[in-house]
C-alpha cells in the first residue's frame, strides 16, 4: 500500500487524509466530522436506537471496517454519552496511522475538550485487547484485513467505511456482503457511502435489503444495507 498521506483541511474545518498515490481520501473533502454524520451516526447508529428496541443493560454493537483516522468511532463515543447509550465498538485498521499523524488531526478541539483524551487513548492503546474508553463505551481495534478478520460476535451496526471501490474492489464483493451480512443480528444494518449500482446489487445477492438514501454534500447518494 502507498505510505504518503497528507493531512488536509476540509470544508467543515475538520481535517482529512489523503493518499495521493491512490487518489483517495478517508474523508470527505466537502466536511469530515458532517460526512461521519450523515453517513455513518444518523442512518446507523441513530436510525437504530429509534426503530429497533434495546434493553438498557445490552450494549449496540458496532463493527467499523475501516478506523482510518478514528473519526467514527469518537463520533460514536460522543453520541453514547449524549444519549445515554451503551455501546461495544470494534473495528480493524490493516495500516494505522503514526503517532505523528494522529497528533496533527483536529477532531477532539472541534468537539469537546472531554474527548480529546479518549481520541489519543483509541489510537495509543493496544491492538487486539477490549479497553473501557467511558462507562458507557468499550472498544477495541484490531490490527488485521478484512478478508483475514474473523469473529465469533455479532453486531447490530456495521460502518463499512473502506476506500472506494475503485482503489479496493475487493473489498466490495459479493463473498465480502455476504461475510458482513453473517455477522449483524437479524434487523441489522450496514451504512456506507458508496452507492455504485455495482455495489448495491452485490449486497443484494449478498441477503441484504437496499436503501438509498440522500448522501451529504458532495455526493448524492449513500446507502442502508438491512438484514430483514
Amino acid at each position: 500500500m502507498a505510505t504518503e498521506r497528507i493531512i488536509q483541511l476540509t470544508e467543515d474545518g475538520s481535517h482529512t487524509v489523503a493518499i495521493p498515490e491512490m487518489n483517495v481520501t478517508y474523508h470527505s473533502k466537502h466536511g469530515a466530522v458532517q460526512e461521519s454524520m450523515h453517513v455513518f451516526i444518523q442512518p446507523g447508529l441513530h436510525y437504530f436506537l429509534q426503530h429497533y428496541a434495546v434493553s438498557a443493560d445490552e450494549p449496540i454493537n458496532i463493527f467499523e471496517v475501516g478506523f482510518g483516522t478514528g473519526l467514527n468511532a469518537l463520533l460514536s463515543l460522543e453520541q453514547a454519552i449524549l444519549l445515554n447509550k451503551k455501546v461495544s465498538y470494534q473495528t480493524i485498521e490493516p495500516f494505522p496511522l503514526s503517532t505523528e499523524e494522529i497528533l496533527q488531526l483536529n477532531y477532539s478541539s472541534l468537539l469537546s475538550e472531554d474527548l480529546q483524551q479518549s481520541f489519543i487513548a483509541m489510537h495509543n492503546c493496544g491492538w487486539n485487547t477490549v479497553v473501557q474508553l467511558h462507562s458507557l463505551f468499550s472498544f477495541e481495534k484490531i490490527k488485521t484485513t478484512l478478508q483475514q478478520f474473523e469473529s465469533q460476535q455479532q453486531f447490530h451496526i456495521i460502518y463499512f467505511d473502506a476506500f472506494d471501490p475503485v482503489a479496493q474492489p475487493e473489498l466490495w464483493t459479493e463473498a465480502i456482503f455476504k461475510k458482513m451480512f453473517d455477522m449483524l443480528f437479524k434487523n441489522g444494518i450496514l451504512v456506507t457511502y458508496c452507492s455504485k449500482g455495482a455495489v448495491q446489487r452485490a449486497m443484494k445477492a449478498a441477503g441484504f435489503s437496499i436503501e438509498k438514501l440522500k448522501g451529504p454534500p458532495g455526493k448524492r447518494e449513500i446507502t442502508r444495507a438491512m438484514k430483514i
